[in-house]
């Protein structure tokens, strides 16, 4: 389609159909209303924008003359959410499901480089191997035209690296959460056979629900000890690991230098600073002293505990055989660490426990813990006292992860999570729900989702089964004290 900018509401509303952008009896609604095929492109386009059936984004490409750009694979854009010299990256909807998604597009003056065209490929591809709830989905690798995309699951949230910059250094509770959780991507990735080989704050994405999330295997390795049968692909490291590994004497130590770049990544949540200095200049990146220089995390944060510093420094010591040697060791430390350290969190952010009066004690020991998440202070508090006089003690938290990791602890927490959509939300609280079924590490986590008087209708989103139930609000209060005991006896 050539490419010519449209002047009339005729000419834009061709420009339109040819492109498949809006159902063609909304566009001649719209025509009409805007004064028929005389009336201004502009005047039309702005009414289509407020009646949502373009975006801005998209009314700016059209009156462009652009005909290409607004769909890849099955997906449709909305507006673009990032950039970087190698792609840029859209919000889309799939065009059947409705479904939000990301859409990475490979900047056009790489379309014709091969080795950059192959690397963009190699990076959907070793993220269509992974499915993991704390790695980031990839859904689609394909071509459209002279344009290579990948389409991503769509996280609404932020990188590890917004995050600190913008509130500074996380709470250690949370922070060890979030540890925990990239931890337990990396140890799946690794089990698969793929090392990251470009672990950085930029690629950890924060949902707002508390999830992180890896992302950009894009220098992704497939190492032959792993999975065999997906073959192995070769790929240059990033210019801060070859520095690494050049410096330890470790040529290509994928699995130990992934740990110590998310070391990297620890510490910068916990202290607020990047322990390494950050540089887009390769000699500075390949410099041995930007590792043998760094600030111990002791000096920097001198409010951590003793353990947590340790842990870190094992991580990032520049000896491979003195850190971690698996991600699997170190998401179990992290474990102990959260369980350590869980008096510590504040009431206002974390886990508070609800102490029973004397004569409660003897029931509560019999029907057992609840983790409560919900976000919403004064339904926290009358859940957490419907509950306690059912004879239950209640933890209350108000982060879906940090109860999961909690609750799938040795020993857990607690023995049944009971997240709450009052306050979280139906969409973030089936999110979280829905990861029970879909994780094995929460296998034998029994849950109940209550749903408020105004989320009927929840429970069809929801993945249900022996152990999950969802209730609905109001419950009689003996009906749910006796699901709440039953599951607790399922998992035992």
């Amino acid at each position: 389609m050539s490419r010519m900018k449209p002047t009339t509401a005729e000419t834009l509303a061709q420009l339109i159909r040819g492109i498949d952008l809006v159902p063609s009896a909304d566009l001649d609604e719209v025509v009409r209303a805007a004064g028929g095929s005389d009336a201004s492109a502009e005047e039309v386009g702005g009414l289509l924008v407020r009646k949502e059936l373009l975006t801005g984004y998209q009314l700016e490409r059209l009156l462009k003359g652009e005909p290409g750009g607004y769909f890849y694979g099955r997906a449709k854009i909305l507006y673009q959410i990032g950039a970087g010299s190698f792609a840029r990256v859209f919000r889309a909807i799939h065009r059947d499901t409705g479904a939000i998604l990301a859409v990475k597009v490979l900047r056009s003056r790489h379309s014709s480089d091969a080795a950059k065209r192959r690397a963009f490929q190699h990076e959907g591809e070793m993220g269509r191997l992974l499915r993991h709830p704390n790695i980031v989905a990839v859904e689609d690798v394909g071509q459209h035209e002279d344009t290579s995309y990948i389409t991503l699951e769509f996280i609404e949230g932020q990188t590890l690296r917004e995050l600190v910059r913008i509130r500074g250094a996380i709470d250690l509770p949370r922070a060890l959460d979030l540890i925990h959780q990239m931890l337990s991507g990396l140890e799946y990735a690794h089990r698969r056979g793929v090392t990251h080989r470009d672990l950085k704050a930029s690629n950890v994405i924060v949902s707002a629900t508390g999830q992180a999330k890896l992302v950009d295997f894009g220098l992704a390795d497939v190492d032959e000890s792993g999975d065999r049968s997906l073959g192995r692909m070769e790929q240059p490291r990033t210019v801060d690991y070859a520095a690494l590994e050049k410096l330890s004497g470790m040529r290509d130590d994928s699995v130990r230098s992934d740990i110590y770049f998310l070391g990297t990544i620890a510490y910068l949540a916990l202290s607020g600073v990047s322990p390494l200095t950050e540089s887009r200049d390769r000699n500075v990146r390949a410099d041995p002293r930007r590792f043998t220089d760094v600030v111990p995390l002791g000096a920097r944060a001198p409010q951590l505990p003793r353990d947590v510093v340790e842990f870190v420094a094992r991580m990032m010591h520049l000896d491979p055989l003195e850190r971690w040697q698996t991600a699997a060791e170190a998401r179990r430390a992290t474990e102990q660490l959260i369980t350590r350290h869980a008096a510590t969190e504040r009431a206002d952010a974390g886990d508070s426990a609800v102490v029973p009066a004397a004569d409660q004690v003897a029931s509560v020991a019999a029907k057992g813990n609840l983790m409560l998440v919900e976000s919403g202070q004064k339904s926290q508090e009358k859940l957490r006292q419907y509950l306690t006089k059912l004879g239950f003690r209640v933890l209350l938290t108000e982060s879906p992860q940090r109860a999961l990791v909690r609750c799938s602890a040795t020993p857990p927490a607690a023995d049944c999570l009971v997240i709450s959509a009052v306050g979280l939300g139906a969409a973030a609280a089936v999110e979280v729900f829905n990861q029970l079924s879909t994780d094995p590490a929460y296998a034998n986590v029994p849950a109940i989702l209550l749903a408020g008087p105004q989320q009927a209708g929840i429970e069809k989103h929801a993945r249900t089964d022996r152990l999950r139930k969802v209730v609905q609000l109001p419950v009689p209060s003996k009906q749910l004290g006796r699901l709440l005991v039953t599951l607790i006896q399922r998992k035992t």
